[in-house]
């Protein structure tokens, strides 16, 4: 029954922003952190960004300054704010759940469809 919806993605000029939004929706299991990754095809899924239940946060040196995570948890959303997108930025974007290992937020594996992101120069 859990389920996980992003939304918010779309086409871009570079220099432009979008904002992710996560939805999720039958949530029951203990989890650490609610995460942002990201995935080109024929490469690794990355992770972006992250924020964990006590409220410190995480970002990939690619995205610090420019990328932005909140959740609010009366909603079960968390989301994404991007600024200043660069054509690197493009790919389908998810988020997750997961625990914190080793300082770092690794997912579940509980993937929704994911929101793609386009950006070009």
């Amino acid at each position: 029954q859990s389920r996980l919806v992003e939304s918010g993605g779309g086409s871009v000029q570079a220099g432009g922003s979008l904002r992710l939004s996560c939805v999720a929706f039958g949530v029951t299991y203990h989890y650490d952190c609610m995460g942002w990754f990201r995935q080109i095809p024929g490469k690794e899924r990355e992770r972006v960004a992250a924020v964990y239940t006590d409220g410190s946060t995480y970002y990939s040196d690619s995205v610090k300054g420019r990328f932005t995570i909140s959740q609010d948890s009366a909603k079960n959303t968390v989301y994404l704010q991007m600024n200043g997108l660069k054509p690197e930025d493009t790919a389908m974007y998810y988020c997750a759940p997961g625990d914190r290992i080793d300082g770092k937020c690794l997912a579940f594996g509980y993937w929704g469809r994911g929101t793609q992101v386009t950006v070009s120069s």
